[in-house]
């Protein structure tokens, strides 16, 4: 059974909430129009890469902000991951999750497991999350420094991942080296890897945009061809995937 995974690379505003918003539903809808299964957004979407905000910025689970965008994910049928600040009981710090708007309605949360150094001044280390069934396949969430970690892929292909779904802000002189990363944790596990990258600076990052798919050999099926707002629409099934490009205004 074909599968239509794609990344959503945006450029977002910082912690500018209502127009984050904006701007994820109109990736959503073109995203639906393309069939989509399963679209993913880059680390701290809705807010930004914004870590002296966080903490104001912060959600509850039951937070009235993913209600829109939680419509449009169940009348799409379209598995949807964005990306925010998660407040935690007992945690002074939120962490930085990935809210999983699910196809059916129902919400679930990933959270980031391996802080980069110096996050742990604004964010609490998260606990992860499971694998999410898209059509006959099973997806494995990731947030940026999680995947520098040869354990937490390593672990997603054990529990029977075919993807690994990995939201990430990248800068331009990082780029070679993380990108390496995904494309070896492909070929040494067998798994197709699926990468979102902001599409415009952030957090006085500038991100390299240039989101990709690579396949189970790490052979890159698709790449964006840079920074801005676009979408890499990767359609078909494990060992027959084939990706196209889609700029936005």
């Amino acid at each position: 059974m074909a599968s239509v995974l794609v990344a959503a690379q945006c450029a977002v505003r910082a912690g500018d909430l209502e127009a984050n918003l904006a701007t994820h539903r109109v990736f959503m809808q073109h995203a639906a129009e393309s069939g989509a299964t399963l679209l993913v957004f880059p680390e701290l979407s809705l807010t930004g890469y914004e870590p002296t905000l966080a903490l104001d910025l912060a959600q509850t689970p039951e937070s009235a902000l993913f209600d829109p965008l939680r419509r449009l994910a169940r009348e799409a049928g379209m598995t949807t991951v964005v990306g925010v600040p998660l407040r935690v009981p007992g945690r002074d710090k939120p962490q930085i999750a990935a809210c999983i708007l699910q196809a059916d309605g129902a919400l679930a949360f990933y959270t980031k497991q391996y802080l980069h150094g110096g996050e742990e001044r604004f964010f609490s280390p998260g606990q992860g999350g499971e694998l999410l069934p898209i059509g006959d396949q099973l997806v494995a969430l990731s947030v940026c420094a999680d995947f520098s970690h040869a354990e937490h892929p390593a672990r997603a292909a054990a529990g029977g991942a075919r993807v690994y779904a990995a939201s990430v802000l990248i800068g331009e002189a990082g780029y070679g080296h993380d990108s390496a990363l995904l494309l070896g944790h492909a070929q040494r596990h067998g798994m197709a890897v699926l990468m979102a990258n902001h599409g415009g600076p952030t957090g006085g990052w500038a991100a390299a945009g240039r989101s990709a798919f690579w396949d189970e050999q790490g052979h890159c099926v698709a790449q964006a061809g840079g920074a801005g707002n676009r979408l890499l629409v990767i359609t078909g099934q494990p060992q027959e995937w084939c990706g196209r490009e889609v700029v936005l205004g």
